[in-house]
């Protein structure tokens, strides 16, 4: 009998034990299954909205009636500065002269006064020339242009007859008097005032020098108001 009470212990320790281990097994098998990562398909994502460019800002956007919009460039453009003429000396004027051969009648009989009254003389003494030229034109008081200036009769001492002497025209002197005038009619430079209209030399003291009031002395040339 005390055999038999134990089988049935036995038996029913086995059954219990083997209840305890099915349970788990159960509740694994019941429970929620995951996806297999690997067989999933890739999500898909939104690119991020492009930012606009500083030019298509520009095209875009509305311009205001008082402040309009432009675009500025990142790098601006390489500039060269503007060749100007204006507070350079008269020697770089002169050096940087190249419109030889494109005067008119007028600055030709401008540059011939130069040449004839006061290539000797440094550029200042030649501009000074030029420029009793010019204000006699202009005052009034003379022939109202260069030519009839220069070739009044009984004013410059080279003109004969209402005639130029000739010219040599592949000297340095020329190409001076010829930079000079450009310089004196384009008012680049100067050296004497408007009413500046007489001169003559140093070695000679003509009667009417006493008349006039004396504006400056360049070279070898006295000049008169």
């Amino acid at each position: 009998m005390f055999g038999t009470i134990r089988a049935r212990f036995i038996a029913a320790a086995t059954l219990a034990l083997s209840f305890l281990l099915a349970a788990p097994a159960a509740a694994a098998e019941a429970g929620p299954r995951l996806p297999d990562m690997a067989n999933l398909a890739p999500a898909v994502t939104m690119p991020a909205p492009a930012q606009p460019s500083l030019a298509d800002l520009v095209r875009t956007a509305p311009a205001s009636a008082t402040t309009p919009v432009t675009a500025t460039p990142a790098v601006a453009p390489a500039r060269q500065p503007p060749l100007t003429l204006a507070g350079r000396s008269l020697h770089d004027l002169v050096i940087a002269f190249v419109n030889y051969g494109n005067q008119d009648e007028q600055e030709l009989c401008l540059a011939k006064a130069i040449y004839f009254e006061a290539r000797g003389e440094t550029l200042e003494g030649q501009l000074a020339v030029a420029e009793v030229v010019l204000n006699r034109a202009r005052s009034g008081r003379f022939a109202s242009s260069v030519c009839g200036v220069v070739t009044q009769p009984a004013q410059f001492s080279f003109i004969r007859a209402g005639r130029f002497p000739t010219v040599n025209e592949s000297s340095d002197c020329w190409k001076k008097a010829l930079a000079i005038a450009e310089v004196a009619s384009k008012h680049i430079a100067t050296s004497l005032a408007p009413n500046v209209l007489w001169y003559h030399a140093t070695y000679v003291a003509p009667a009417w020098g006493r008349q006039k009031t004396r504006a400056a002395q360049i070279g070898t040339h006295i000049f008169y108001s």
